[in-house]
Parts: structure tokens; C-alpha cells; sequence
């Protein structure tokens, strides 16, 4: 950012980021008029990552051992990072059950109703006016504060060190979504490759495996995108 223009600086209003501070001290540093807006894809990936410390934790209490296919949870350690809209209500009693039965303390369920009031707050993004947003972070708060699993005190905190940035992202739907969906792409060829030793090549399939993933022909037409 150093290196561009001040007028190209002074035209930029929003920065999505991760949460990082070195990344928040860099915008604030270079660009003090620009507001600052937390990816919600991070958030959520934090939220995700609780729930599967508290699960390995909890196995590991419980049975004395790491999670095993003999173990139901371990079976639905993905549904439990999956969204609850997601889940058929036939995978929801599943899952729910299979951690009612493994964890009697109650805290892996805590953690994963933690996770989704965090979603529904997210959800609010651009459609729900302050007050929805407000009732929305204090059943946060309250659900949060109300339980004793450490993990889930950390995602609160996290929360409360970066809202305002949340704040704006909830506010505008700022989101760095599709560079980081183009960098997956990106990290996905470099990985099949192996490596290029032509330089040339490398931008080229970058560039059709990029374009091949946002333009698809209908099956009915047969017709190839342009």
C-alpha cells in the first residue's frame, strides 16, 4: 500500500481483512480514513475450530483416548462443523444424541449452540437494522457467558476485541471472499502441478482453472461460455 498513490490510497473506504492485528495496524497506519471490516468467513472458521477442541478435549477425558470410527462423535465430527440449516433433522438427532451420550458435562453442545448464535449474528449482515444486530450480540453474550467452557469464553472475547470491525462488516457486507476463493483455486493447481518450471504455463492455467469455475455452460444448450 506503500508503494501507491495517495490518491488511489484516499479513494479506498473499506478494508476487509482477517483478524490480525499486524494487518489492522498496517491499514490504520497507511490508510487512517479507511474503516475496517472482519471477513465473517474467519469468525466462523474460529467458531469451527472451537468445536473441534472442545470435542478432542472432551474424547480424550472421557474415553482416555483420541476420537476412533467406533465413536459416534467422531463419526459426526463433520455435521458438527456443518451449519444447523444444513443438517436433515434425521443427521441433527444423530449428532445431537451422539454427543448427549459421549459428553455428560454438556460442553461440547455448549460450544456448538455457541457456533451457531455466532452464525445467526453474522447472518444479520445487511438485512437486519441495529436493533436486530444488538438482540442478536446479546443472545450471543448471554449464551457465552453462561457456560464455563473455556474455548467458548475465547470466542466471545474474540468477538468483543474486533466489533467494531464486525460492526462494519454487519453494516456493509464488505467480505474478501472471492480473493480468497481465487487464492484456494490458485494453491489448488500449484498442488496438482507439483510445480511449474514454466512460468508462462503456470499463468495460463491458473487463469482457465479460475475462468472454468465462474462461467458454466447449461447442459441443455451445449453451448460453451465464451
Amino acid at each position: 500500500m506503500s508503494q501507491r498513490s495517495q490518491a488511489w490510497r484516499d479513494a479506498v473506504q473499506i478494508v476487509a481483512i482477517d483478524p490480525s492485528a499486524p494487518y489492522a495496524a498496517a491499514v490504520r497506519q497507511l490508510l487512517p480514513h479507511a474503516r475496517i471490516a472482519v471477513d465473517h468467513f474467519h469468525l466462523v472458521l474460529a467458531a469451527n475450530r472451537a468445536v473441534t477442541t472442545v470435542r478432542q478435549r472432551v474424547t480424550r477425558a472421557y474415553l482416555g483416548r483420541r476420537g476412533r470410527r467406533v465413536d459416534p462423535v467422531w463419526v459426526n465430527r463433520r455435521y458438527l462443523l456443518r451449519a444447523r440449516e444444513r443438517l436433515s433433522g434425521k443427521r441433527f438427532a444423530a449428532m445431537w444424541n451422539a454427543c448427549v451420550d459421549l459428553d455428560p458435562s454438556g460442553d461440547l453442545l455448549a460450544t456448538w449452540i455457541a457456533k451457531e448464535e455466532l452464525r445467526a449474528l453474522l447472518g444479520c449482515a445487511k438485512t437486519a437494522d441495529r436493533h436486530g444486530i444488538r438482540a442478536r450480540l446479546f443472545d450471543f453474550y448471554t449464551w457465552c457467558a453462561d457456560t464455563d467452557v473455556p474455548e467458548v469464553h475465547t470466542l466471545a472475547t474474540l468477538i468483543e476485541t474486533w466489533w467494531p470491525a464486525v460492526l462494519t462488516f454487519l453494516q456493509t457486507g464488505a467480505t474478501n471472499a472471492a480473493t480468497e476463493g481465487t487464492n484456494r483455486l490458485i494453491k489448488q493447481v500449484k498442488r496438482q502441478a507439483c510445480g511449474f518450471r514454466n512460468r508462462t504455463h503456470y499463468r495460463d492455467r491458473v487463469r482457465f482453472h479460475c475462468i472454468r469455475s465462474r462461467e458454466r455452460t447449461g447442459a441443455r444448450t451445449g453451448r460453451v461460455p465464451t
